[in-house]
Parts: C-alpha cells; sequence; structure tokens
C-alpha cells in the first residue's frame, strides 16, 4: 500500500512542477530556467516542513503512509534536479557562464536556505 501512496504523490507532484514551472516560465521569458529554479527552492521548503513534521513528537511522526505520500512522493515528484542539471549543461554549452554560476549558486543556496526555513516552521507548528 505504501508504493500506491508513493505513486499517487509522484504524480501529484510531477504534474504540479509541470505547472508551475510552466507558469514561472511564462512570466520570466528568459533563458534562464527560473522556473526549475522556483520549484527547486519551494519543494525544498515543504521538504523541510514535512522533515520536521515527521521528527518524534511532530504530527506525521506515527504515520508512515502519509509521510511518504508528502516526502517521497509529492516533493519527489515536485522537485527537478534532472532538469536543473540539464538546463544548467545547456546553459554550459551556449557559453553563458555568469547564468551557469547563478543557477548552480542560486540553487544550492537557496534550496539549503529553503529547506532550513521550512525545518524551522514544521518545528514551529510540531509543538502546537
Amino acid at each position: 500500500m505504501n508504493y500506491l501512496w508513493i505513486a499517487l504523490g509522484g504524480a501529484l507532484g510531477s504534474v504540479a512542477r509541470f505547472w508551475m514551472s510552466g507558469l514561472i516560465a511564462a512570466r520570466f521569458d528568459s533563458k534562464f530556467p527560473w522556473g526549475t529554479l522556483f520549484v527547486n527552492i519551494t519543494g525544498s521548503f515543504l521538504i523541510g516542513v514535512f522533515a520536521a513534521l515527521s521528527e518524534t513528537g511532530g504530527r506525521l511522526a506515527d504515520s508512515t503512509p502519509l509521510r511518504q505520500f508528502l516526502v517521497v512522493g509529492i516533493c519527489g515528484g515536485y522537485t527537478t534536479f534532472s532538469a536543473f542539471s540539464v538546463q544548467t549543461l545547456d546553459l554550459m554549452r551556449a557559453g553563458n557562464w555568469p547564468a551557469v554560476a547563478g543557477n548552480v549558486l542560486g540553487s544550492v543556496l537557496a534550496c539549503l536556505l529553503a529547506v532550513w526555513l521550512g525545518h524551522l516552521l514544521g518545528s514551529m507548528l510540531k509543538g502546537s
């Protein structure tokens, strides 16, 4: 049954990723992959929240199926490291080195900040 929940979450996360990255890309008509960056940052924030809620004493601590649905399924389907990689390669092949550096550094730093902030929020929520 866990596989079914993960598959359902993955499908929902993938559709959400496609929709959100397309929405952002349409608003910022650019060669820079803003949609992927946005999805990875928001996905990192969400996984931080879910991780904190899954810790001992958290609201999801005793619900393995729900935790797997949210973390492995939704977040795993929503975030896009493979898209990030191929888009960064495209920027490299085009010789757009400032965009390569911005995408790599921006993605890593912003996603680390987002997961930390999400974890802080989740930690506050689990105490409620």
